[in-house]
Parts: C-alpha cells; sequence; structure tokens
C-alpha cells in the first residue's frame, strides 16, 4: 500500500540529541552512586523513547526500593530539563533529516510522535525552525503508541498501512506495530530487525520515492 503520511520520532531522528540526554539521566542519579548511575543508564538506553516521568518512576522503584512522588517528578523533570535543555537546543540534526523534511514537506503530512514532553518539543523545533514542516507535533503523555493511534485517526483519509513510523527504538517499532503502521529503523540499536534500516536518514528520500 502507498504511503501517504510520514511520522518521525525526535530524539535521534530528526535530532542527534540522544547522547545529550543520556548524559542528564547519569547526572541525574550521580549522587546515589556510580552503581546506581549506571543502572539508571542502561534502562534509559535499552528503554529509549519511553517517557522520562516513567523512567523516573522505575529508578524509585527498582534503585531507591520505593515510589516517587509527585513532587520528586517534577523537581527531576526541572533537574532533567536544565541539564539538557541548551544542548538539545544546539545539537547536530541526524543526516538527512533536513533533506527528508524539505523533500516530503508539502506533498504528504509530516507528523512528530515522541515521548518527549510536548511543550519541551514544541520549544525546540520551534526554535530550530522545523516545527514548520510538520502538520503536528505530538508529545508525551500518553505512551506513544497511543499517540501514532490518535494521529492516524485525526486523518479519516488515512488507513494505518499508508502510514510510516521512522524511530530507532524498540518503542518506537511497538508503537508501529499497535498503530497497525509501517516502520522503518534507524540508527545501530535497530540494526538487523526485520524492517527496512539505515545508520541514518540520508537513505530514506529514495526509499520513501519507492513507496509512494
Amino acid at each position: 500500500m502507498s504511503l501517504k503520511c510520514l511520522v518521525f520520532d525526535c530524539d535521534g531522528v530528526i535530532l542527534d540529541s540522544v547522547p545529550v540526554k543520556t548524559r542528564a539521566f547519569g547526572r541525574l542519579a550521580e549522587p546515589y552512586g556510580p552503581e546506581a548511575r549506571d543502572r539508571f543508564v542502561l534502562y534509559h538506553t535499552v528503554h529509549g523513547g519511553v517517557s522520562r516521568y516513567r523512567k523516573f518512576e522505575w529508578f524509585f522503584r527498582e534503585v531507591l526500593g520505593r515510589e516517587i512522588t509527585p513532587e520528586e517528578s517534577a523537581d527531576w523533570a526541572r533537574k532533567f530539563a536544565e541539564y539538557a535543555l541548551d544542548e538539545v537546543r544546539k545539537c547536530d540534526l541526524i543526516p538527512g533529516a533536513l533533506q527528508t523534511l524539505e523533500t516530503w514537506h508539502g506533498k504528504m503530512p509530516l507528523y512528530v510522535c515522541s515521548g518527549a514532553p510536548v511543550e519541551e518539543l514544541n520549544l525546540v523545533l520551534g526554535e530550530r525552525g522545523l516545527a514548520r514542516f510538520f502538520a503536528g507535533i505530538y508529545g508525551s503523555p500518553p505512551a506513544k503508541g497511543e499517540l501514532l493511534v490518535e494521529i492516524i485517526r485525526s486523518r479519516p483519509d488515512l488507513a494505518p498501512a499508508e502510514t510510516l513510523m521512522v524511530g530507532d527504538s524498540i518503542t518506537d517499532e511497538d508503537a508501529a506495530k499497535q498503530a497497525e503502521a509501517q516502520f522503518y529503523g534507524i540508527g545501530r540499536e535497530l540494526k538487523g530487525g526485520n524492517f527496512p534500516w539505515s545508520e541514518n536518514l540520508l537513505p530514506l528520500n529514495a526509499w520513501i520515492a519507492a513507496h509512494v
């Protein structure tokens, strides 16, 4: 079935911001010792695309042995933004990202579907002049699979199989499965999966052109 809609994760797909956010998670856990820090960074790395708030909950429950309070969650979110936001505002784009957006903008609707908070996505993509490419920018909450389903349902002219989710994590692949959309994987974590894949977005334009 021909493609009629493109949906992109943000971190690691449009922005080369994954290392920035990995460092920020490490800084949050640093006061609890190197073992706690390393466990948190590993959890974050394995669960790319999951909301940071769910990662905070995991750390408190599994590492500290208790539930996080709303006040602690808000404090960690504030610190995380403080550690990461300035770098995210100026980090590089993933190779091929701008060319892909410029090529398909105006030819089919483009969306962002990310585990980052929607306010932060709008701020960063707006400041960097990228928001103009997108028909909608969707962020957490809710979870990414629910967001992708919501995007598809918002367009009655669009079938799930006519939608391509471009992501760099298992969470993104799972979201595509939940929404019954197609999936294209980016980055080393997804190499060897049962879907089209490339290291970055440079080959994506040609792949999309062959499927529209």
